[in-house]
C-alpha cells in the first residue's frame, strides 16, 4: 500500500526503505511523495507491481559516483524497449517511481536516475530554498554524464531491446529531455512535460549562463523527435517562450517534433500528488506519450 507523506512533515514511520535499498544506497532515497509539493487532499494514482520486476540499482557515472536509479520493467526475459524517466526538482520520489511502473505495465523498461543525491535527496525536504540549491548543483555536464551512464548500463542488460531509447521528464526533467535529444544519438524519441525552453525575460546573465544550453538554442541539434506538453496557464513558462520554441523547430526543419498546449492547464498538470493536477489533460498527455513511444520504440 502506498503511504502518503503528511503535508505537515515526516515522521520516522514515513521513511520506509527496504533493507536492500539501505544496503546499496546508504538510505539516500526517500520512499514517499515529495514533502514540499504534496497537496493536503492529494489522491495520486498508485500502480502496483504485479507482473513487474522493480528494483533500485546503482552504476558508475563518469565522475565515479555510484548513481542510484529506480528500475521497473515487465517480469520476464524481454527484450523490452527502454524509457529513461527524468524527475522534477524533487528527485526520485513515489510519483516518479509510479510513472516507471505505469510505463512497465505498457511493456517498457523504465529507469529513473537520482541526479541530485550527490548533494542530498530533495524529496523529504520542505525548504524550497535548500531544494533549489541542491538542484542548481546538478549542472548540465553532470546530468548529461549521468544520462550517458544510464544509457550504457541499460544497453548491457539482457532484458534491454537493442536500438533506440525513449526519454521523458517533468518540469526540470522536461528541459533535460530537450537537451538529451540534442546530445545523444541513442535516443529515439522524447516527451517533455512543461520543461523550461528559454530564459525568463528578467533573467540575470548568471541565470542565463547557468541554464545553458536552452532548448530554443539547440533545435538544430535534435537527433530525435520530441513531443512537448505545456500548460496555457503555466506561470513559469510564458506562452511566448513556447512560441519561440515552435519557431525554432520550424526553422530547423524538425517536422517530427511538436508542441501541444493545454489551454487551461497549470505547471505540473500531470503531477497527481499536487494541487496543479489536471486529470483530463494529464490523461490526454499520457496517451500522446504512449503513442509517441510505441511508434518510435516498438517497431
Amino acid at each position: 500500500m502506498t503511504v502518503l507523506i503528511r503535508p505537515e512533515g515526516q515522521t520516522a514511520d514515513d521513511l520506509k526503505l527496504s533493507r536492500r535499498t539501505l544496503g546499496a544506497l546508504g538510505g539516500l532515497l526517500f520512499s514517499g511523495y515529495a514533502v514540499a509539493a504534496l497537496a493536503k487532499d492529494a489522491k495520486p494514482i498508485t500502480t502496483d507491481a504485479e507482473g513487474l520486476s522493480t528494483e533500485t540499482v546503482t552504476y558508475a557515472a563518469p565522475d565515479g559516483f555510484q548513481l542510484p536509479a529506480y528500475v521497473a520493467r515487465p517480469a520476464g526475459d524481454g527484450p523490452f524497449p527502454v524509457v529513461v524517466v527524468v524527475s522534477e526538482i524533487f528527485g526520485v520520489h513515489e510519483y516518479i517511481r509510479d510513472i516507471c511502473r505505469r510505463l512497465a505495465k505498457q511493456g517498457y523498461a523504465a529507469i529513473a536516475p537520482a541526479f541530485f543525491v550527490r548533494v542530498e535527496d530533495p524529496a523529504p525536504l520542505s525548504d524550497m530554498q535548500r531544494i533549489m540549491q541542491i538542484v542548481a548543483a546538478a549542472n548540465y555536464e553532470q546530468v548529461m554524464g549521468d544520462l550517458s551512464a544510464t544509457l550504457e548500463w541499460a544497453s548491457q542488460q539482457s532484458w534491454s531491446k537493442d536500438g533506440k531509447v525513449g526519454i521523458t521528464g517533468y518540469c526540470w526533467g522536461g528541459k533535460v529531455v530537450w537537451q538529451a535529444a540534442a546530445r545523444f544519438a541513442a535516443i529515439g524519441a522524447g516527451v517533455a512535460w512543461y520543461g523550461r525552453l528559454a530564459p525568463a525575460a528578467d533573467a540575470t546573465p548568471v541565470q542565463i549562463s547557468s541554464g545553458q544550453p536552452w532548448p530554443v538554442d539547440i533545435a538544430d541539434d535534435l537527433k530525435a523527435p520530441v513531443l512537448g506538453l505545456y500548460g496555457g496557464k503555466d506561470q513559469g513558462i510564458p506562452l511566448a517562450s513556447v512560441e519561440r520554441m515552435r519557431e525554432a523547430l520550424a526553422r530547423a526543419g524538425q517536422t517530427g517534433s511538436q508542441i501541444v498546449i493545454y489551454p487551461d492547464a497549470q505547471h505540473g498538470f500531470h503531477a497527481d500528488y499536487r494541487a496543479s493536477y489536471s486529470e483530463a489533460d494529464a490523461k490526454d498527455g499520457w496517451s500522446k506519450l504512449l503513442a509517441t513511444f510505441d511508434k518510435a520504440l516498438k517497431n
